[in-house]
């Protein structure tokens, strides 16, 4: 059984109260459309964007136990490929990559999360943010300080992309709905 882009939502804020991790999933699901049909799986666009909806889902209520929960959820549900993606994002599990979907994940969670980061600061927002500041801002260890740069650099790696190409790719995703998530 496939579950909904709307029963994954309603799933994610029953376990997800706060409005920035709310957005967070929002963009990272924006993101993850986009990518399947930038990295080869136009049809998969609704898969891979409830991936990437949920793949935090538990962070909020369950820091420590994070991600067993929402893979465990998954899992339930038949829903194995969402399951392993998410688990495979999750680095510290060194699970292995085995789909596009799971490169995808990887490469775009961590950087969806700075480029928001980099265009909150800025007084246009996304609207005129450029790869070169984003790669730029990426050197500054203080600045989104959470976000692992070596997984953003892990992430293009595995896709097999250049860094500043796929920078652009997920800026003219978010761009597209910079109005529904305040960047």
């Amino acid at each position: 059984m496939t579950i909904t882009r709307d029963k994954a939502w309603a799933h994610l804020t029953e376990w997800t109260e706060t409005d920035s991790l709310r957005k967070h999933a929002r963009a990272v699901e924006i993101v993850m459309r986009a990518a399947a049909a930038e990295y080869g799986e136009e049809e998969a666009a609704e898969e891979w964007g409830i991936a990437g909806m949920l793949h935090d889902a538990d962070y909020e209520k369950w820091p420590e136990d994070h991600p067993n929960r929402i893979v465990a959820w998954l899992r339930e549900r038949g829903e194995e490929q969402k399951a392993h993606a998410i688990s495979a994002h999750f680095t510290q599990w060194g699970v292995p990559y085995e789909s596009q979907l799971d490169r995808a994940l990887v490469a775009c969670d961590e950087l969806t999360g700075f480029i928001v980061a980099c265009s909150l600061i800025r007084p246009e927002g996304v609207s005129t943010l450029t790869a070169k500041s984003v790669k730029k801002r990426l050197k500054s260890k203080s600045f989104a300080a959470k976000v692992d740069r070596e997984e953003v650099r892990k992430g293009v790696e595995l896709l097999g992309v250049d860094l500043g190409q796929h920078i652009e790719f997920v800026i003219g995703a978010l761009r597209e709905h910079a109005e529904e998530l305040g960047i």
